[in-house]
Order: C-alpha cells, then sequence, then structure tokens
C-alpha cells in the first residue's frame, strides 16, 4: 500500500508529489545523553517539527554511549543522539559491536570543554607562573611542565576522564595534551567517564580532569571544584561533534521517514540557532527529564559565558554552539577523514584505501540533500576543494586529507603506524 505526499524541504520549497509505502515507520525511539548538543532533537519533539512531518519522536534518555551503540544496534533505539566518530568507527568495525551505522545530520558544532581540577590547576600556576588569561597552548605546556615535575617527585599520574574511546572528547583531549608534549598514552592515565558523572568525580578526586560536553565543565567551575582550561574552539573550530545515528539497512527500509526527519530537525537547529529562543530553549533543557541543570547555567553556556572558576573569572567563546549557521547540519566526509587520521596517529586502526572509504561511507551528505536540496549544499568556500577549514589547529597544523599518512606522521607525539585495530571499547 501506497500514499501520495508532497515533501517540503528545509528552505520551504514544496517538492513535487511522491508515493511512499505507508507501511514505512512514524513513530521513532531515539536515544540521547543529557547534553546540550542533543538540544535539535529535544525541541524537535518538544515543540512540534517532528509533528509537522507526520513523525513521532519518543525520546530515551540514557547515561553512556557503549549503551547508546549497543541499543541502536539491537533495534531498541531506531536512531540516535551520538559522537561524529561513532558511525566512523562502525564502519571500520572497531569496537566490542560494530553494527554498520550511518550519519545523514549533523546535530551542530561546539560544545565540548577541557576541565583540570583546581587542585592541579594551582600546581602548574605557582611551577610555571601561568597567568590566569594564558591560552589553550600555554596551559597545556604548563601541565606538561608539572608532569615532569610529578614524575621527578616519584607521583603517580594524573587519571583524565573522556566519554568513549571512538570520541571528539577523547581525541580533542589527546590533540590538545600532544600539543603541550604530553604523550596521552604514557605521561597520564585516559580513563572512560559518563558525561552526567565527570564533575561529580572530579568533586571526589576520583580524575584529576576530564573532557565533556556542555553543561558539565560549567558545572565544575562553578562548584570550585574545576578550571576551563580550553574549549573546543582552541582545538579545532571545524571539528565534527554530534550527529544523529541509524543503522543503513533501517534507513533504506524508510527513506521517506529518514527525508521527514531530516527537514523536521533542520527546522528544529533553525530554531535553536536563533538567540531570540535561547531562554525558551534553556527552560526545556533544563527540565529533569533532559539535561537536569540550572537553567542559568544552560542559559550563560548557550551566549558561550564560560565561568572558568569560582573565583569568577569568565571568558567568552563567541559562536561556542552553531546549531545551524556555517553549515553544521551538513554530514562532511572530508570530517571523517580527520577522524580517520586521528584513529591511526592513536593507534585504534592502520591505514588502507578500504579503510579510508569506509571512514567516510559513514557521512550521508546524499541523504541530506535527497531530503533538503541541492540549497543546502556546502558553499564552495567550505567543499573539499575550498580552504575547508583544514586550519586552525592549536598547534598550527593543517590538515591534508589528500595525504593522510604523511599528515599523522607529521605529529611528533602519536602512538605510531601500523598498529592492530583495537576490537574492544567497553
Amino acid at each position: 500500500m501506497s500514499d501520495m505526499v508532497s515533501i517540503q524541504s528545509g528552505d520551504g520549497a514544496i517538492h513535487a508529489p511522491v508515493i511512499v509505502n505507508s507501511k514505512e515507520q512514524r513513530t521513532l525511539r531515539a536515544g540521547y545523553i543529557p547534553l546540550m548538543d542533543a538540544s535539535i532533537l529535544i525541541v524537535a519533539a518538544e515543540l512540534g517539527f517532528a509533528t509537522k512531518e507526520g513523525l513521532r519522536l519518543e525520546l530515551v534518555r540514557d547515561v553512556t554511549w557503549a549503551n547508546v551503540r549497543d541499543r541502536l544496534a539491537f533495534r531498541q533505539f531506531d536512531i540516535a543522539h551520538m559522537l561524529s566518530p561513532m558511525p566512523v568507527a562502525s564502519m571500520l568495525g572497531l569496537g566490542s559491536n560494530p553494527s554498520p551505522t550511518i550519519a545523514p545530520f549533523s546535530l551542530g558544532r561546539g560544545g565540548n570543554a577541557i576541565t583540570l581540577s583546581a587542585r592541579i590547576f594551582e600546581r602548574m600556576k605557582s611551577l610555571t607562573g601561568l597567568g590566569d588569561d594564558a591560552d589553550a597552548l600555554a596551559n597545556a605546556k604548563a601541565l606538561a611542565a608539572l608532569l615532569a615535575d610529578m614524575r621527578e617527585r616519584g607521583e603517580p599520574v594524573p587519571t583524565l576522564g573522556m566519554t568513549y574511546p571512538f570520541s571528539s572528547h577523547n581525541y580533542e583531549f589527546r590533540y590538545w595534551l600532544a600539543a603541550g608534549g604530553i604523550d596521552p598514552d604514557r605521561d597520564v592515565k585516559l580513563v572512560v567517564v559518563p558525561p552526567p558523572l565527570t564533575s561529580d568525580a572530579l568533586a571526589a578526586g576520583a580524575i584529576d580532569g576530564f573532557c565533556v560536553g556542555a553543561p558539565w565543565n560549567m558545572i565544575a567551575s562553578e562548584r570550585g571544584t574545576g578550571r576551563i582550561v580550553a574549549a573546543k574552539q582552541d582545538i579545532w573550530p571545524l571539528a565534527p561533534e554530534k550527529v544523529l545515528g541509524m543503522r543503513p539497512d533501517w534507513a533504506d527500509a524508510n527513506s521517506d521517514t529518514v527525508s521527514r526527519l531530516i527537514v523536521a530537525l533542520d527546522q528544529a537547529a533553525r530554531w535553536c540557532d536563533d538567540p531570540i529562543h535561547h531562554n525558551e530553549l534553556a527552560e526545556i533543557l533544563s527540565a529533569p527529564e533532559y539535561i537536569a541543570a540550572p537553567t542559568s547555567i544552560i542559559r550563560r553556556v548557550l551566549n558561550g559565558e564560560f565561568s572558568l572558576d569560582a573565583q569568577g573569572r569568565k571568558r567568552v567563546v563567541p559562536d561556542y554552539f552553531l546549531f545551524h549557521r556555517g553549515a553544521a547540519n551538513h554530514p562532511r566526509p572530508d570530517q571523517a577523514s580527520w577522524i580517520y587520521s586521528q584513529m591511526l596517529r592513536w593507534g585504534q586502526t592502520d591505514f588502507s584505501d578500504k579503510g579510508m572509504a569506509h571512514a567516510r561511507s559513514a557521512f550521508r551528505p546524499d541523504l541530506y540533500l535527497k531530503a533538503l536540496g541541492q540549497d543546502a549544499a556546502l558553499p564552495d568556500e567550505a567543499s573539499e576543494k575550498g580552504a575547508g577549514g583544514y586550519e586552525g589547529f592549536v598547534d598550527g597544523k593543517r590538515f591534508d586529507p589528500d595525504h593522510l599518512q604523511a599528515y599523522v606522521e607529521r605529529f611528533p607525539v602519536r602512538s605510531g603506524l601500523p598498529l592492530s585495530p583495537v576490537t574492544s571499547d567497553g
């Protein structure tokens, strides 16, 4: 049985009627982690953007990214809020349950930060004379000096938390550490901590720092237990963050639903990006069923206003969150290439042309453009043939997707190539 429908794109244009299978799924169970970059999914459900497209989103809050991965793989979720490297890892067959996963929509850019314990930061200042207004690179170098001092004193290496081995947090934390001359596999101990537990773990002394998405960095700093030392934009402004994940077989069987969903998310992203809506967005996100964090903190994070510590020192990061502007929703295979380069750099896989193709296949701009039309295509200056945002890294290096092995081998701090793939991620 089939229906005749018209698809409306993100710019409001009505496309010609098409015949679709009425048996396609219209109620979608969506897993998410309580982070501010789940905003687009939450708003699409709360404010009726999904309903307008004939869809019903059932949002299911989870705690760990491994849970989200498994529940998507085992069909408890139809779609999921996911770390951008998770679909890439799945298409490479990495991890303990590498079920094929694709990403036809990016849930925005920005939102991460690195926080160290107040105790560690004060020791960095005392040892090096680090100023309170030091930039991200200076902070990394000061931490390197402290770690060298700790080794001489016979102290154990600090334990630092990140959210998942195949995550932007892991790669950004490692990138920042290595930029300061720190070997993340030798000089510190990296462990997995679920995002909602990071601030509590820091306060309890279980970890000495973490990289996580908002608002948990701000909560730690306002408690006086942590000091924010780097934002995602300091490490690489264009770094991909969260994406919408789904199984490719499910997407094939529900192609019209996928298009409708992308249209709904596009509208929700535009709404989230408009500052006039940020008070309402903060109220929605602060609810117990979503992030369950103070509205005031969420509102400041939306403004990019960082409370660096409990003494009231602040920093404003322009465009700390980009929900829609700057092609933030476009799933870019060149960004998947960068993710693959970091997997190579840290020994999670080895290089092959086939591996590169698998990595890039995780991000599906074809499905994105099918739903929204060519008006949603990347502008020339952001395309892979243009500058593409391959600069702006904290260490001054430029990403070269055309010469990936040479790019990785230029890093003085890396795990080495070739290495056997990682087969377990907890």
